[in-house]
């Protein structure tokens, strides 16, 4: 109830001032954050299956790991993306929209899928690191998670592709026509 008060505030003030009077005249509503977030969970589950299915065949044993981690990377990813993206693109002409939706969505989606494949490659590798001392265990984690996030860039973004790339291009689309 604060936030559609706040909206109403800022839209009698007629221009918004800075990036946080942006943020908050385009927050999504709550029914369409969270059916978008399952949505895209969802569509980038299918892309990494079909990616699977096509190079592997889907004999791969991990299949329900990574349809886990793509389903929460594309799922936490829009959360995190989209009340940002729609801060960007707000007043900007449909091209400006289409171009912060198309990059902060694919960002986030990555960056996100790709800090919780660093996370349960922590955990993976945890029993054979030293744990002595403080500076030590956050140089393991540190690197850990380094090796982690350039394996899922080397070995996991590719599993967004080519359907994922389809998907983030027709989204985009359909915010920037959407939003005004």
């Amino acid at each position: 109830m604060a936030i559609s008060a706040d909206r109403s505030r800022i839209a009698a003030r007629g221009s918004l001032v800075s990036f946080g009077d942006r943020m908050l005249a385009c927050w999504p509503r709550l029914d369409y954050l969270l059916l978008g977030a399952l949505a895209w969970g969802g569509l980038m589950t299918l892309s990494a299956v079909v990616a699977l299915y096509f190079t592997h065949h889907l004999t791969t044993f991990h299949m329900p790991s990574l349809v886990l981690l793509f389903f929460s990377g594309g799922l936490v990813g829009w959360v995190a993306a989209l009340p940002f993206a729609g801060a960007v693109a707000h007043g900007r002409r449909p091209e400006t929209r289409f171009a912060a939706f198309f990059l902060i969505i694919s960002v986030g989606t990555i960056g996100i899928t790709a800090l919780l494949f660093a996370a349960d490659f922590r955990l993976y590798s945890a029993p054979w690191n030293n744990p002595s001392g403080l500076l030590r265990g956050l140089l393991q984690f540190l690197f850990a998670a380094l090796s982690a996030m350039y394996q899922f860039a080397v070995l996991g973004v590719r599993l967004y592709l080519p359907l994922g790339l389809f998907f983030l291009v027709i989204t985009s689309l359909l915010l920037a026509k959407r939003m005004r």
